[in-house]
Formats: structure tokens, C-alpha cells, sequence
């Protein structure tokens, strides 16, 4: 398997996304600021995405090794609410 290359974009309508520099496929991640929110950031959006970004992906290599993949219980867990973080 090749490594991927990911590139952060800004789309037409203004979020941002991350997607693969040789895929045009859908963008793995999307993050879209309020008008609001854009200007408390003062031209600094791409900054914040960018950082944005960065947090996720370190999450998720955190939360990849706590998994233990061959245990099934997880199969038989309630579901759980899903919150808005922020």
C-alpha cells in the first residue's frame, strides 16, 4: 500500500477541508466557521483549521492504540448519546 498525502483546502463556499492530494473524492474532514466565528478569529480561520485538524488526527492516533481490537464485548455495548463538544 502507497502512503497517502493529504492536503487542507479551502472550498468554494469558504470551510475548509482535509482530502487526499490525489483523490477527489469527497474530503475526509470538513470544518466550516459561522460568519460570527470568523470574525472573533480575524483572518486567522485557516490557522484555527489547520490546528483544528492537527488536534483530530492526534486524537485519533491516541484513541487507535487504547482500542483493543480483538475484544467483541464492544459489539454488545448500549449505544451511547452523542454530544455537541465544544
Amino acid at each position: 500500500m502507497s502512503p497517502s498525502f493529504f492536503e487542507i483546502v479551502q472550498l468554494a463556499n469558504g470551510d475548509y477541508a482535509l482530502r487526499r492530494i490525489d483523490d477527489d473524492a469527497a474530503p475526509l474532514v470538513r470544518i466550516s466557521f459561522s460568519q460570527e466565528a470568523r470574525e472573533m478569529m480575524e483572518d486567522r480561520d485557516m490557522s484555527v483549521a489547520k490546528a483544528m485538524i492537527a488536534a483530530g488526527i492526534e486524537a485519533a492516533g491516541n484513541i487507535a492504540h487504547d482500542i483493543d481490537w480483538d475484544d467483541d464485548d464492544n459489539d454488545l455495548a448500549e449505544p451511547q448519546p452523542q454530544y455537541t463538544l465544544h
